[in-house]
């Protein structure tokens, strides 16, 4: 079974994402002669061998159904067992991002944890790229080295017990990029210089507290690296929904709108001539004739829209015009009062050599 790549239809052994709801999805590896029970009921596995990947499978009795998943890092972030507290997509995203990944980089990560981050790293540097991981808890680096070797990450995952603050990285002129998620990154800053290619590159640090991160500003200065920024991350939900809302009556039709302007340009041109006439039989010099006539055109509109626009508005306020009512549908959006955040701040910095 392989993170990094698809396949069609689900075999023994394989790890599939059970989707219960947009709220609720469960890892199960598939095993022949096996039943897991789930809040629709009971599911056996022999019904989910050799379906296709995506396919609605009913539990036992008809108390409803099931989708079957192909696993990827994102839903294996929001269903993999918690050893540690880990990172969500959101943080995940832009961490890739600014640390400017792709296929082919090497990246130094610093602790593991539950490996929620670690998977995404390795599908960003493979096929061709490296990630070493770094864990001071025995049992959780065993834990992880094991379910990278399940996942088909192995190639690309290097899990070392180590602790980096006290011991480093153990490396040098290695890594395109550094993340940290230590409880003092400050400490381990020196370390990760080292580890980055002589060419310089990317570092990322994790701290829930801006204590933490007031810290880690000062010291990545002090080493030389450019560029710091701190980011924090929050995930803002909208509630979207579909409204009719009345066209008001706004003076006049479109239609009403073009005869006036047809009948405007005809009195201006009326207008011009009589002006012509008249001044060539007084001689008078220097009169600028077209703007003497677009003035009284425009009084004569004036008027005569006004004169449209409250008969209108009476009928609307009267409801007279009720039959004539047009409405337009359309969907817009409520932001939610409370938008909810896990207090963490990313940071950010680059270290140029020359």
């Amino acid at each position: 079974m392989s993170f990094l790549g698809y396949k069609s239809n689900v075999e023994e052994g394989d790890l599939v994402i059970i989707f219960l709801g947009h709220d609720s999805m469960l890892p199960l590896t598939v095993r022949q002669g096996e039943t897991t029970q789930t809040r629709f009921g009971a599911l056996r596995h022999s019904q989910v061998i050799g379906k296709q990947y995506g396919s609605k499978i009913e539990t036992l009795g008809g108390k409803g159904f099931v989708y079957v998943l192909h696993p990827t890092p994102e839903l294996w972030t929001v269903n993999l067992p918690h050893r540690t507290q880990i990172l969500y997509s959101t943080d995940i995203g832009v961490i890739i991002s600014q640390l400017e990944l792709k296929p082919g980089s090497v990246v130094v990560e610093s602790g593991t944890g539950s490996g929620s981050l670690s998977h995404s790293l390795a599908r960003a540097v493979a096929p061709s790229g490296h990630l070493y991981t770094f864990e001071f808890h025995e049992q959780r680096a065993a834990t992880a080295e094991k379910e990278f070797k399940d996942h088909g990450l192995s190639n690309l995952i290097t899990v070392q017990c180590k602790d980096a603050i006290q011991d480093g990285f153990g490396m040098t002129d290695v890594a395109d990029a550094v993340f940290l998620d230590l409880p003092s990154p400050w400490s381990a800053l020196q370390h990760a210089k080292a580890a980055l290619k002589a060419a310089g590159g990317r570092i990322c640090s994790f701290s829930p507290c801006i204590e933490q991160v007031q810290k880690t500003c000062l010291e990545l200065t002090a080493q030389g690296f450019d560029e710091v920024t701190t980011l924090e991350c929050l995930l803002r939900s909208y509630d979207v929904r579909t409204i009719s809302l009345p066209v008001p009556k706004l003076g006049f039709e479109a239609e009403d709108l073009q005869e006036k302007s047809d009948k405007s340009v005809r009195n201006i041109s009326d207008t011009c001539d009589d002006i012509k006439e008249s001044v060539l039989k007084d001689d008078v010099d220097n009169l600028n004739v077209e703007e003497v006539a677009e003035q009284n055109v425009a009084k004569d509109i004036h008027r005569e829209t006004g004169k449209k626009r409250r008969f209108n508005e009476d009928k609307f306020s009267k409801g007279q015009s009720g039959s004539n009512k047009s409405c337009v549908t359309m969907r817009c959006t409520t932001q939610g009062k409370e938008m909810p955040g896990h207090t963490g701040y990313l940071t950010f910095a680059t270290l140029f050599r020359k």
